[in-house]
């Protein structure tokens, strides 16, 4: 009996193969963890772009209720609403100008109305000078009135001494700054009766003859201080505008107030005054908490100047809102975004966001080769058992030329095809390529020719032809 070891070494290779071959990993997973990454970046962009274009509302305080502030104000948060604006603006309202700085300072509001000449909160910035405020002093014409010698006429601030002056308004701001100017002339606050006559009250109490003097301060353009003048005339008879000549001292010792004048004609017909009166003025600010977002100040800086043209009609005020300064020795500092709005410096959404954005695509970028590159560390196995596989088939080409018993042919046969089924399996999962295919291709096709080779050289041998014909002499058909 001629036994061969090489058909069993053979199939005992083979079996070890089929046993050993593990089970593809499945391309779902690879392409779920590769999903899974393009979906984490993009929702990082899109929130990204969901924080930067999102409304953001800031509350603003400004006071006393019913005055022309609040009313502007008012006014720009229904426009900032209308037009879907980016930045709203959500009222606080407060007893005046000090209770809204009071309000910024304690952290209580993003926004604040206030007066330049009060004290400013250390975390104040200017965003805007939303009107200028004049100074007016002026007294009625002499009368006489019943049982009463009219006084001496009052023609200069040093005069007052002694006198009484009315100021239009109740708060103390504006006593203060009486005080302020009286001082600079030399004429003592504590030897002047100051009176205080609400904004309601002061027509009447001019026209009763209350003092001898008033000061108003408001935009050039204040029905108050307008309506207060004309009813100090009596029996055609035109107050007398008192000129504040030291405004440029005034203005130097208090940088809150600058030197100005009083165009001729200002406050109507007749001419109220005759000629240039000098002055001094102030401003009213609007100014931001600091550490607020430069992007949305900026933002609300540029619609403030957008939306001021379409309010000018209803809201006169608003033509009188300017650009903050932005010196670097500016009484109020302005706000970076403000002054980035005013410099022209203000950046874009793509300059604000382009580091996101690069490097949002660079993660991407990595993501998708370590996931290409985790897809291949996958199918590393799968590669190389396949990688296995082919040389076993070119083994087996060998083994197919000197094989001696077509049984034996036959199984390899049937392990060649479990290789070509792995190869197939091997390919659509993306473990092998197209070129990898191809050589596995040339190998089938030689083993399969050297099987039939084989095939045919078995049969023609005469053993194999004797076996062959041993059935038909059994049946006496030879």
């Amino acid at each position: 009996m001629n036994l061969s070891v090489k058909p069993l070494f053979a199939r005992s290779m083979t079996e070890g193969f089929v046993r050993r071959r593990p089970a593809p990993p499945s391309p779902r997973r690879t392409l779920l963890v590769v999903l899974a990454a393009v979906l984490a970046i993009v929702g990082v962009l899109a929130g990204v772009y969901y924080y930067a274009v999102r409304p953001v509302t800031l509350r603003i305080a400004v006071g006393p209720t019913g005055s022309d502030d609040v009313k502007v104000v008012q006014a720009l948060t229904q426009a900032f609403a209308q037009h879907r604006s980016y930045v709203r603006l959500k009222p606080v309202q407060t007893d005046g100008a000090v209770a809204s700085a009071e309000e910024l300072a304690h952290g209580k509001v993003d926004l604040a109305i206030i007066r330049g000449d009060l004290d400013v909160p250390n975390n104040a910035q200017a965003v805007a000078i939303l009107r200028k405020n004049f100074v007016v002093l002026w007294a009625p014409p002499l009368r006489k009135s019943k049982g009463r010698k009219a006084g001496a006429k009052i023609t200069k601030v040093g005069q007052l001494a002694g006198r009484r002056v009315g100021v239009i308004g109740k708060t103390p701001a504006n006593v203060n700054l009486l005080k302020i100017i009286l001082r600079q002339y030399g004429v003592d606050p504590a030897k002047v009766e100051i009176m205080q006559f609400p904004v309601n009250e002061a027509a009447e109490a001019i026209r009763n003859q209350k003092a001898d003097a008033y000061l108003a301060a408001g935009p050039l353009n204040s029905r108050i201080t307008t309506e207060a003048i004309a009813a100090s005339a009596r029996d055609g008879g035109n107050p007398t505008f008192l000129a504040i000549d030291a405004s440029e001292a005034i203005a130097q010792n208090h940088p809150a107030y600058e030197a100005d004048e009083i165009p001729a004609g200002t406050f109507g017909s007749p001419e109220r005054p005759d000629d240039e009166v000098k002055t001094i003025s102030f401003s009213h600010h609007v100014v931001a908490r600091k550490g607020l977002s430069d992007v949305t100040v900026a933002a609300f800086t540029r619609q403030l100047f957008a939306i001021r043209q379409q309010l000018m009609t209803d809201f006169p005020l608003a033509a009188k809102i300017e650009t903050p300064d932005t010196d670097k020795d500016a009484v109020i500092p302005a706000h970076p975004g403000a002054a980035a709005f005013v410099d022209g410096e203000e950046r874009t959404f793509l300059d604000r966001y382009s580091d996101f954005i690069w490097w949002g695509l660079m993660g991407l970028s990595a993501m998708g080769s370590i996931g290409a590159w985790f897809a291949g560390y996958l199918k590393q196995d799968e590669r190389h058992n396949n990688s296995a596989l082919r040389e076993r088939l070119l083994d087996m080409i060998a083994l197919a030329r000197k094989c001696d018993s077509p049984d034996e042919l036959d199984r390899m046969q049937s392990e060649a095809d479990d290789i070509l089924r792995d190869t197939l399996h091997c390919f659509e999962h993306g473990a092998i390529e197209e070129g990898a295919l191809t050589a596995f291709n040339i190998a089938l096709e030689q083993f399969h020719h050297a099987v039939a080779d084989r095939r045919m050289l078995l049969a023609s041998l005469p053993q194999n032809l004797a076996r062959a014909g041993a059935p038909f002499r059994a049946t006496g058909t030879l």
